[in-house]
């Protein structure tokens, strides 16, 4: 009995889970925030790295770009592109409710970044919500097309998804052009 007693403790450590604990260092200050494990990370590099998280496929043939990734995950497409300085589109679709399209533009070289979302539907409720820059800032919301200048070379992210400010379909195809 006073076995067991003693085993209790040990077995309630040992199946005790640590959190993840990240570090972001500003210029002044070091801040540690914690991480729950079912955090999912979709950084570019991790992506290259995780296969058996989330379902890889190559992009679609229209956008006819060598070295495109898609990944849909929780609602969210995540197509990374390689970008060497040429305009392209590409064809997605929302087939759920509140999904969202992440663009991802690596080895972005311009310093200026010109996006239109085209679709057919009248009533859709579409636009893109943020930029994240290669320094790792955001800006937005925006609408269906952007103009922004881009104060470094890097991986760039157009986040597409509804406009919570606007009502209409949010489920439907639609082109996205990059210049």
């Amino acid at each position: 009995m006073k076995k067991s007693l003693l085993l209790i403790p040990i077995l309630i450590l040992s199946c005790k889970k640590e959190a993840k604990m990240t570090t972001v260092q500003d210029k002044d200050s070091t801040v540690v925030t914690e991480m729950p494990d079912s955090a999912v990370k979709t950084d570019s590099a991790l992506l290259k790295n995780n296969d058996s998280v989330m379902n890889e496929t190559p992009a679609s043939p229209e956008s006819g770009r060598k070295g495109a990734l898609r990944v849909e995950k929780d609602g969210q497409i995540i197509r990374t592109m390689d970008t060497p300085g040429q305009s392209f589109t590409l064809s997605e679709e929302f087939t759920k409710d509140n999904q969202e399209l992440v663009l991802k533009l690596r080895h972005f070289e311009k310093s200026e970044l010109k996006a239109t979302i085209t679709t057919n539907q009248k009533e859709f409720n579409i636009r893109f919500n943020q930029i994240r820059l290669p320094n790792g800032d955001y800006d937005g919301p925006f609408g269906r097309e952007i103009t922004y200048k881009i104060p470094e070379k890097g991986e760039v992210w157009l986040i597409i998804g509804k406009s919570n400010m606007a009502s209409g379909n949010t489920k439907g195809k639609f082109t996205v052009n990059v210049e």
